[in-house]
């Protein structure tokens, strides 16, 4: 096969439509957009969520609560998941706990948790720890550090 055989699949490129070309051609005179009318016209496209005027549903709605965007999103993460997911010895970072799956997303700070029990001595260096998590990972041989 030379490269100038190659050729597209039968059906998958579709011609232009042509608007606007004589009436003979089917889209002539007003080209297939009715008479008159806001989306006859050339730049006539209603915004999303405009209801013709009649006040629109984000407005009739009523606000509810306070969005702080001062918030800072913490991921937490448990000892259980140290446990299963690093070998004994490994130093846990925010970027380790992302190689492993365990944090995913965007977020501001990662908190360890004192759920489930830490048998393997582990150096973690995330944001914060809660006091029993900070124990637990101690008692264990561990090291937890706060950046």
């Amino acid at each position: 096969m030379k490269l100038y055989e190659l050729s597209p699949a039968e059906g998958s490129r579709k011609k232009a439509h042509r608007v606007g070309r004589g009436h003979a051609s089917g889209w002539g005179k007003t080209s297939g957009r009715g008479q008159k009318g806001q989306k006859s016209r050339s730049g006539g496209s209603i915004r999303p969520g405009f209801e013709g005027g009649q006040m629109p549903l984000q407005r009739r709605l009523p606000k509810r609560g306070f969005n702080n965007i001062f918030a800072k999103k913490v991921v937490t993460v448990n000892l259980s998941e140290l446990n299963r997911k690093f070998e004994d010895g490994a130093d846990v970072t925010i970027d380790a706990l992302r190689e492993a799956g365990i944090v995913k997303n965007a977020f501001d700070a990662v908190k360890v948790l004192g759920n489930g029990k830490i048998e393997k001595k582990l150096n973690v260096k995330v944001s914060a720890f809660s006091q029993s998590a900070k124990a637990a990972i101690e008692a264990a041989g561990g090291k937890a550090e706060v950046i």
